[in-house]
């Protein structure tokens, strides 16, 4: 009676009877399969881990190949209701723009109809000529500043490619030459600012010699900071190696990322002139009304009641959108990653970048401006606090609220961290793709907060070591073909910033490749699989905690 009933039960997850599958992850029998005669009996769950219909979620988790349907449509329907409405009333501000506000300085005070009236003596004409500006004595300024940052940007390109290929080929070679120049190009910009000041008499003047001594000590403490850090995780240097030498060779493999993710930037720029244009003729709307000042009355400008509520939905509608796309672009790039992570032959990888838009504009794009609302909001009420910390307002419960708000953005950006990355996998909504990633990294003993943080600071040293390389050979060229004199440190130190953003850009882009390989090595390890050999090689010695001491690996 009782065996008919054992056989159509599913075989536990929590069977321990095949020691190699990882825990709670054992693949499910192929249908094909006959049941055993004589089943074994089904253990109970281990104490403390989630019941067998709760696990049950987890066990085909992979890339979602198939259609997937649309998730969290409520937020992407708010997000239209935005942007239309954005527009809608940006538009209305255009035809409904009143033309007299370049002539406000015409009108004035007419007490028979207690208006304000045009002047038709009033001339403006020489108004427009108040802000005219001659350009002429630094017009060479601008010409070789324009052409600095034309070159820059265009050598951008090939520096990241070339960046990319050395961090694939010679990860080791090229962080262990970096990380002298972490401490020596700090030094020396903060000797040669002391030195150049004390012997400029201006600069000398301004600037006291006991101030002078007090900022170099400070830099110098900075540096003795940067210096105890690498000292202290020294033990993760080759493992930090490791970690990027795959995530650069997987994203070497995808390459056209390079040519999407800016595309996408670019769109968000021109998404946004048309709202800027608004924002310009919404203050346009309103009327010359008078207004008595001391006993005499003036006319000033009134804007419309509408026009500040616009102001706030515009902004809104551009913070909302401008983090919707940070997350789309972190989508893309996941997507794109797994498919290439869990194809099985590279040649067989076709519109991978393709699906991943698809997927991003299409099913999941409601799941996208939920997590750009709640960056959006996390980076809002960060910024309130930061404001209120530099105001110094003081007391207890000020103090506890301060503490409150910080554990809830803290709590938001430790639920948001692998979120995305998983959505872009399975397709899931953002609340079950947070929930699901949480359990995954638990069953497999990983750690949710901490990947391997040291490889972000090393590839921003880096950066930072090629832009100073960079602004430094910048301002010895212009020096020697240009007659700038002084000016030429400001070139020099806008096209650093220039190329640092790129670059930044660039590491961005390698942390989110770093996130994604994670989470696809935590599902080939819930499955039981190998899909990239290389990959299990390296991040198995991820630490299981921030106490835990990886064992050291050769390169």
């Amino acid at each position: 009676m009782g065996s008919s009933e054992e056989n159509d039960k599913p075989i536990s997850f929590y069977d321990t009877s095949s020691p190699s599958q990882p825990l709670l992850s054992k693949p499910a029998s192929h249908p094909s399969s006959p049941p055993p005669e004589d089943p074994p009996p089904l253990l109970p769950p281990p104490l403390g881990d989630p019941p067998e219909s709760d696990a049950s979620q987890y066990l085909q988790i992979a890339y979602n190949y198939g259609p997937r349907p649309f998730k969290d449509l409520p937020f992407l329907i708010i997000f239209l209701i935005f942007v239309l409405s954005t527009f809608g009333f940006g538009i209305f501000s255009i035809f409904h723009r009143n033309t007299n506000y370049s002539s406000l300085s015409s009108f004035v005070y007419d007490s028979n109809s207690t208006s304000c009236v045009k002047d038709s003596l009033s001339s403006s004409y020489s108004a427009n000529w108040v802000f005219f500006v001659s350009a002429s004595s630094s017009s060479h300024i601008w010409k070789d500043l324009i052409w600095t940052l034309v070159i820059t940007l265009i050598l951008s390109v090939p520096i990241c490619l070339v960046l990319l290929l050395l961090l694939k080929h010679y990860t080791k070679q090229i962080v262990y030459a970096a990380l002298p120049f972490f401490i020596v190009i700090p030094i020396f910009f903060n000797v040669y600012w002391f030195v150049a000041c004390t012997l400029s008499s201006s600069c000398s003047d301004a600037f006291p010699l006991v101030y002078r001594i007090l900022v170099l000590g400070f830099v110098f403490l900075i540096i003795a900071v940067i210096v105890w850090i690498f000292v202290a995780n020294w033990h993760r240097i080759e493992l930090t190696v490791s970690i990027i030498g795959v995530a650069s060779d997987a994203l070497s493999r995808n390459l056209g990322l390079f040519g999407v993710l800016p595309c996408m930037t670019f769109g968000l720029v021109v998404y946004f002139a048309p709202i800027v244009v608004f924002l310009v003729f919404a203050r346009l709307n309103g009327k010359i009304v008078p207004r008595e000042v001391s006993g005499e009355y003036t006319c000033v400008w009134k804007q419309d009641s509408w026009v500040p509520a616009y102001y706030a939905l515009a902004i809104l509608t551009m913070l909302w959108s401008g983090a919707a796309l940070v997350e789309a672009q972190v989508y893309v790039m996941s997507g794109t990653i797994a498919q290439w992570y869990f194809s099985k032959e590279e040649s067989t990888l076709k519109r991978t970048i393709r699906t991943s838009l698809r997927n991003a504009f299409g099913p999941s794009s409601g799941t996208i401006c939920l997590s750009g609302l709640l960056i959006c909001v996390v980076r809002v009420v960060r910024g309130v606090v930061d404001s209120a910390r530099q105001e110094e307002v003081t007391g207890f419960v000020n103090l506890v609220l301060r503490c409150c708000v910080n554990a809830l953005l803290a709590a938001v950006d430790f639920l948001n961290k692998f979120t995305i990355n998983f959505a872009a996998i399975t397709g899931e909504a953002y609340c079950s793709s947070a929930r699901m990633t949480y359990e995954l990294l638990r069953r497999n003993l990983l750690s949710a907060v901490f990947v391997e943080t040291i490889s972000s600071r090393l590839l921003v040293g880096i950066v930072f070591v090629l832009s100073a390389i960079y602004a430094i050979a910048t301002w010895a060229i212009l020096k020697g073909v240009s007659d700038l004199g002084g000016d030429s440190y400001f070139v020099a130190a806008l096209a650093w910033l220039l190329l640092i953003l790129v670059l930044g850009f660039f590491v961005h882009v390698l942390d989110n490749v770093i996130d994604t390989v994670y989470i696809c090595y935590a599902i080939d390890r819930d499955r039981g699989e190998v899909c990239k050999q290389e990959v299990h090689e390296v991040y198995v010695h991820l630490p299981i905690s921030r106490n835990h001491r990886p064992s050291l690996i050769n390169v």
